[in-house]
């Protein structure tokens, strides 16, 4: 059940972009890397207009923009991020609401900054 969802956004078209987790400091061995590479899979979409959930006009909690937003889908959540740049998770939304609201994606992208600039963020 949960690994059709997976192979149905690869069918899609995922965006793939490399996340880099920095790790503690505390006496690695002599081969051990400082920075550990991590796949993350998430999806990107515009939305322009205000958006609404649950009757009330979402708005940046740092800079009070409420439109122009990127939605992201990423490990079963959705962030905002405004046109400034501030991204907050957005409980009120899933990724099945995600699903429904987004277009077919036709491009895949190898960092998450390719996608935004993709995006023209």
């Amino acid at each position: 059940m949960f690994g059709r969802r997976r192979v149905d956004r690869q069918q899609r078209g995922a965006w793939k972009w490399a996340e880099d987790v920095s790790t503690t400091h505390v006496d690695p061995p002599l081969n051990a890397p400082p920075v550990v590479r991590q796949e993350v899979e998430g999806l990107l979409m515009t939305h322009p207009n205000p958006l609404v959930v649950d009757g009330d006009v979402r708005a940046c909690g740092t800079c009070g923009s409420y439109r122009g937003w990127v939605v992201i889908s990423l490990r079963d959540e959705v962030w905002l991020r405004c046109p400034a740049g501030h991204e907050q998770h957005e409980p009120g939304l899933d990724t099945a609401w995600y699903d429904r609201h987004s277009g077919p994606v036709t491009q895949r992208h190898d960092t998450y900054d390719d996608g935004l600039r993709d995006l023209g963020h």
